[in-house]
This record gives structure tokens, C-alpha cells and sequence, in this order.
């Protein structure tokens, strides 16, 4: 069945990509805005760290079970149910008080952010699930998945950009509230023109489903989770309060030229992450490769990523002032063979998983992609603050080569070797 048999899911499928969007820009500048306002106030990497783990926690939680309630209640309860809980999760984040001790600070900003972590493994599921339901048969659905992550981290590193500068230039509070209305205007048209076209649900939908018990699927899943704990262990604390360190002398005005800096260098790498992800049917000529050949590919892809971030481990051993831009250049490379790496296992998923099962396999996976990122989240605080930058880059090695292991696994499960 081709695209032009279905309009009214094509209507659909855009609707829920501008949404996700929109989402997107305020999931990214609310983390910009929540590391820089907090290591500015003098909070450890460490403590950084927690800020962020149970955002990524209940990201598992979520999409442990989200799979089954769209399945059940269908993916557009699913998508406005995360447009909300990020509004409300922004309003209440308004509500800090400066005057609170540190203790209670962390645990009210833990709280808010696992409340925004949920937000957005809602709203990523409705979009992924929509891709393998709406695209057309054929190579498409390798090349409106690429779009469709591409896109989203593009607009994604654009939301670091606008979080640092929404800091600098009017302050933490004002831009959270700034952010909840926006956003809540963006779910009321959603919601007032969302056309027809994505599954209502069904009540025979059980939460037993949601384990897959194809192996594949699992050992693709457990790659996943080591893909992202590799970028995470230095993108979420290491790398940022390392910048910090570098750009700012400590005064106010440092700090904002920091905020800038910071702020534009992971706007630029998630971008063009984003941007080598839509690119990457292209790169792999995908409409003229065996399926097969999907999951060596994949294996290849995360070997050279494990030698990248190797290499930049031991670079970081010989400080100097060439240290920054060298990692400047090697981070950029690890994001182009990571983009490759995660528009392949994006693909993968979906090519794996089949319509009737395609929330629940794609939230399991997504489990996996957020345990990855909790992962990732804690050790790069706790890496940073005992070793320093090479020991959070030889973790992010680690966690690399877990990965490999594990895609070397699924090539020997899909070949029947």
C-alpha cells in the first residue's frame, strides 16, 4: 500500500511529528536551562548528576508500560499526555525558591524532571510507533524514520541553544513560564486539529505483551541501552562542566559568555547528529542492501565509535591548550558514527517488530534506550568528579565496547549463526 492509499494517516503522522517538535525544543532547553542555573549556584557534578537520574528513571518506567497504554488507549491519548505533563512539569519547576536548602532543591528538581521524563517517553513513542503504521511498504520506512529522528534532534539542539540563551538573557524562572505557555498552546492545536488516522486502541491490549520474546529485539535493545550510556557518560555532566571550566573566569559575565558557548556547542553537535541521522539511508545506500546486512552494519558502526571515544580518552591524559579543540573535533566525530549508529538501530526495531505488537516492542526498546541513559547520566557525574575528563571519556570507551559485544550478538542471532 502506497502513502497517497491513506491521507487521512499522513495527516496524522505530520500532526504528531510538529507536536513531537514542539515537545523536542523544550525537553532540550530545559536541560540547558536546569545544568547551567545549578552549576552556576555551585553544585557538584555529582550532584548534577541526580538532578537528571530520575528523569531518565521514570524514562524506563515509562516505557515499560507506555507501549501497552497506547495499545490500549491509543497513541494519541498517549501524545497529549505527554504535551501535559511537560507543561505542568515547567509550572511547577517556576515554583523554586532560591531560599531552600540544597537537599530540598535537588529532590524538588529530581521530582519535576522524573515528571518531564515521562513527558517526553510518551510523547517519543506515539511519533516512532506512527512511523512503522503510516509508512509506506519498501525501503520507506528506513527513510521516514531517519526523517522523523533527524529532525527531532535537530530541533532538539536547537532547544539547548534557546535554553542558554533564555538564561542568560531573561533568567531561569522567566523562561520556564515562558516555555509552559507556549507549550500549552502548541497541545490545544493539537489537540483541536488532530486529524484521523493513528489506532484508537483495544481493551484485549495486556501488559504481559509488553516483554518481547523475540530475541532479536532483545539483543538489539541491550546494544541500545550501551549505545546511549556511551554518549550520555560524557554529554549530560562531563563535557558541559568541563566547558564551564575552561570559558568562565567565575564572573557574571563569564558565566553568560560560558552559557553561549556551552549552549551553542551542544546545539551544533545534536544538530548535525540529527542531520547525519536523516542523511544516513543515503550514506549506507540502504534501498539497495539485503536486510541482512543491517546488523553487520550496525556492528561495524559501533566499533569505530568505540575507538573514537578511545582514542579521545587517552588525548585527555596530555593536557595542554590544544586539549579543546581537539575534543571539539573528536566529539564531532563521535556524533557523526553515532548518528549512524542510532539510524541504524532505529530502523532496526521497526524492521524487527511487527503492526500488531509495534507499541509495545518499540516502548520495550525505548526502556532500554532510557536504562542507557540513566546509566550514562549517573556514572558521568561520578566519573568526572573521581577521574576527571579522561576518566568520564575511557567510561563513555567502556560503555562503547558493551555495545559492539552486544551487536556481534544480534548479528549472530539474525544470521542463525
Amino acid at each position: 500500500m502506497t502513502l497517497t492509499h491513506r491521507p487521512e494517516g499522513f495527516a496524522a503522522y505530520v500532526a504528531v511529528t510538529a507536536a513531537y517538535w514542539a515537545f523536542m525544543l523544550s525537553d532540550g532547553a530545559l536541560r540547558m536551562l536546569v545544568l547551567l542555573h545549578f552549576h552556576t549556584l555551585g553544585f557538584s557534578p555529582f550532584t548534577l548528576a541526580w538532578l537528571f537520574l530520575l528523569y531518565e528513571f521514570m524514562g524506563v518506567a515509562t516505557n515499560l508500560s507506555a507501549g501497552w497504554i497506547a495499545a490500549r488507549f491509543g497513541l494519541t491519548s498517549t501524545l497529549y499526555a505527554g504535551l501535559s505533563l511537560q507543561i505542568v512539569a515547567l509550572i511547577a519547576l517556576s515554583q523554586l525558591s532560591a531560599d531552600w536548602a540544597v537537599v530540598t532543591s535537588v529532590i524538588y528538581v529530581m521530582i519535576v524532571q522524573g515528571m518531564s521524563g515521562v513527558a517526553k517517553d510518551l510523547s517519543k513513542m506515539s511519533s516512532k510507533s506512527a512511523v512503522k503504521l503510516l509508512a509506506p511498504e519498501g525501503d520507506g520506512l528506513f527513510r521516514w524514520v531517519a526523517i522523523l529522528t533527524g529532525s527531532k534532534n535537530a530541533v532538539k539542539g536547537f532547544g539547548f541553544l534557546l535554553g542558554a540563551a533564555l538564561l542568560a538573557l531573561i533568567g531561569f524562572t522567566p523562561s520556564v513560564i515562558a516555555m509552559a505557555i507556549v507549550l500549552g498552546a502548541i497541545l490545544i492545536g493539537v489537540v483541536a486539529f488532530m486529524p484521523q488516522g493513528l489506532p484508537k486502541g483495544s481493551k484485549s491490549a495486556k501488559f504481559a505483551h509488553v516483554w518481547s520474546k523475540d530475541t532479536r529485539i532483545n539483543r538489539l535493545s541491550l546494544a541500545r541501552m550501551f549505545l546511549f550510556g556511551a554518549r550520555d557518560v560524557w554529554f549530560v555532566v562531563g563535557i558541559p562542566v568541563y566547558f564551564h571550566a575552561v570559558v568562565s573566569d567565575g564572573s557574571n559575565a563569564g558565566d553568560r559568555a560560558a552559557f553561549f558557548m556551552i549552549g551553542s556547542f551542544m546545539a551544533l553537535w545534536i544538530i548535525a547528529y540529527g542531520a547525519v541521522q536523516a542523511w544516513a539511508p543515503k550514506l549506507l545506500n540502504a534501498a539497495n542492501r539485503d536486510p541482512q546486512e543491517f546488523p553487520v552494519l550496525a556492528t561495524f558502526w559501533v566499533g569505530l565509535l568505540t575507538i573514537v571515544v578511545g582514542a579521545l580518552a587517552v588525548t585527555a591524559l596530555f593536557p595542554g591548550p590544544w586539549l579543546t579543540p581537539v575534543l571539539v573535533a573528536g566529539l564531532m566525530i563521535f556524533g557523526f558514527v553515532f548518528a549512524v549508529n542510532s539510524s541504524l538501530h532505529s530502523y532496526l526495531i521497526l524492521a524487527f517488530t511487527k503492526a500488531e505488537r509495534v507499541t509495545m516492542d518499540v516502548g520495550f526498546y525505548y526502556m532500554s534506550n532510557a536504562a542507557g541513559r540513566l546509566i550514562g547520566t549517573l556514572l558521568s557525574g561520578l566519573s568526572y568528579q573521581i577521574g576527571g575528563l579522561p576518566l568520564c571519556l575511557a567510561t563513555a570507551a567502556a560503555m562503547a565496547l558493551a555495545s559492539w559485544l552486544s551487536a556481534r550478538q544480534l548479528v549472530k542471532v539474525d544470521t542463525g549463526t
